[in-house]
């Protein structure tokens, strides 16, 4: 593989990292960034080339575990926190209960999802109503939120956050930025929804490269594994350095800068794209 190839392997692993975390779309940035310029289904192939997009995810989501990893074992009994009333401490079942709504929908339409929305054109439609999205988040939802801890998270508002989530399957609408600004209309702080959201994100996304693995496999060329080899890395070094950033940005400049961002962004593009 050329020194060439490997560098946009680097790159989009760069903005998969950086972006990942941020309501802002890291599969969107990365179909604008590859369909645009580094063109990668030239000499991946067009199912290869989105499921590398989606493969490198797993990158940021190892990045995760690393950050979060005392929560994250707490949910399978490795880890003990303490919390003043135990029988409420978060658990398993409130990620099963988050994560069932898209995993369900995404497998009923992944094939569609592949097909037809892996496009600049729709990336720029879905940066916008993501951006609207935000905008109403941050206008109606609570003043002062009633849930300021992971802890506090009941079922029922799990699952109404993981409904929400379905939203993300369009790429360009971004995955934080349905569930942060859903779980902060159902009454949660801005940081309790983004840690909701990145804890979520290792079962589903993990499912969900697994997935594009399985069906895609017979497209994939093992000459190809240092380019899914170089993502990977990027993507977990940059979102290991994006991750704590973003959890202190987004609980002091809230949604609406992010929303701004993503409407710039969809402006140029439709400017480059339809004139």
């Amino acid at each position: 593989m050329e020194i060439l190839e490997l560098l946009k392997a680097l790159i989009l692993g760069f903005v998969e990292g950086m972006t990942e975390f941020a309501p802002v779309s890291s599969t969107g940035h990365m179909i604008i960034v590859d369909d645009m310029w580094l063109k990668t289904e030239e000499f991946l192939g067009k199912y290869s080339a989105n499921t590398f997009k989606i493969v490198i995810q797993l990158g940021s989501i190892l990045a995760v575990v690393v950050v979060m990893w005392k929560r994250l074992f707490s949910l399978v009994g490795l880890y003990k926190i303490d919390t003043e009333e135990s029988s409420k401490q978060f658990n398993l079942l409130h990620v099963i209960v988050g994560i069932i709504p898209a995993g369900v929908l995404g497998v009923l339409l992944e094939n569609f999802i592949d097909e037809h929305l892996f496009r600049v054109e729709y990336v720029i439609f879905s940066l916008v109503a993501g951006a609207i999205f935000m905008i109403i988040a941050d206008k109606f939802g609570p003043k002062k939120p009633s849930i300021v801890s992971l802890d506090q998270i009941t079922y029922a508002q799990a699952f109404k956050v993981g409904l929400v989530q379905c939203l993300s399957l369009w790429p360009g609408f971004s995955r934080s930025g349905a569930t942060i600004s859903g779980g902060v209309l159902f009454g949660m702080s801005h940081k309790t929804a983004a840690d909701f959201t990145f804890i979520m994100a290792v079962p589903i996304m993990a499912g969900a490269s697994l997935v594009s693995v399985v069906k895609n496999f017979d497209e994939i060329n093992m000459s190809d594994m240092g380019f899914y080899a170089v993502g990977f890395l990027s993507a977990f070094v940059f979102a290991l350095i994006s991750i704590k950033f973003f959890l202190k940005l987004v609980s002091r400049i809230k949604l609406v800068p992010f929303a701004i961002y993503r409407i710039v962004v969809a402006i140029i593009l439709a400017v480059i794209v339809f004139f």
